[in-house]
């Protein structure tokens, strides 16, 4: 079992209680252990997991910091360590594989130098708003984008899907903010969203519990309000179907399937 070079692991939105047995196991053995956490219990954790190879990369963020330095700069990190010959593990609040460049590059750089390297997944935010907002991504669709990325790209909705936009909270901003990130461009994402929904259209801005005990942050507005609207990093935004699907006869038939009615 223990025969990898890195290993790169997810804690789960909320570290205690989230971490799978798997994970727990590759923390105790690492000898190099670098993580991610957004919360001091979940640091605290991993910590007593292993209290000779811990060692923090969020001390690498720097106010005003592009985000993609920092991210490098983890990527470095890890594979120095790689690189002489320790066992190392990267722990990333999530899953590790979802908005985690870091976490993707080390593995792939890893492997591009002949170490053995794996990845194994976690409980991410999008697993958490399923359950909390009590939807099913197979019930008429789910499209998800980076809301930078479908701001600033020629991205296509299908408005009788559900919508997820990700990191709604920092649209637009390239770097590191302890406190708020520049929303300036939330008109344009309005202007953008209004051309597949009408303003008054009811989203719900979303976030996650990190802590057990608490409830999620669910609050529901309507598009136009956006602007006005209490973000912050780990903000998303959910955005329902505004119109029914419409069945494709050609295919329907063919399926032999009955039309909904």
């Amino acid at each position: 079992m223990f025969n990898y070079n890195l290993v790169i692991i997810g804690t789960g939105i909320r570290t205690v209680g989230q971490l799978t047995t798997e994970s727990i196991a590759w923390m105790k053995k690492a000898e190099k252990l670098y993580y991610v956490v957004g919360d001091p219990i979940g640091e605290e954790v991993i910590k007593e997991l292993n209290p000779k190879g811990a060692q923090t990369l969020t001390d690498l963020y720097g106010e005003g910091k592009d985000r993609i330095d920092t991210y490098n700069e983890m990527i470095a990190t890890i594979m120095k360590s790689v690189r002489e010959g320790h066992m190392t593990v990267g722990a990333f609040y999530g899953h590790p594989g979802v908005f985690a460049y870091p976490s993707h590059e080390s593995v792939r750089i890893a492997k591009e130098e002949g170490y053995k390297a794996v990845m194994l997944p976690g409980i991410s935010a999008e697993d958490c708003l399923f359950a909390d907002l009590g939807v099913d991504p197979a019930k008429s669709g789910c499209q998800s984008y980076e809301a930078t990325d479908f701001l600033a790209n020629s991205r296509i909705i299908d408005n009788s899907s559900q919508v997820i936009l990700w990191q709604i909270g920092v649209l637009g901003d390239w770097t590191f903010k302890k406190t708020a990130y520049d929303t300036s461009a939330m008109p344009l994402l309005v202007e953008k969203l209004c051309t597949y929904y009408p303003p008054e259209h009811l989203v719900t801005i979303y976030e996650a519990s990190i802590f057990i005990g608490f409830d999620p942050i669910v609050k529901k507005v309507p598009i136009y309000q956006l602007p006005y609207s209490a973000l912050n990093s780990a903000s998303t935004l959910y955005i329902p179907p505004c119109r029914e699907t419409v069945p494709d006869p050609r295919y329907v038939f063919r399926m032999k399937m009955p039309v909904a009615k």
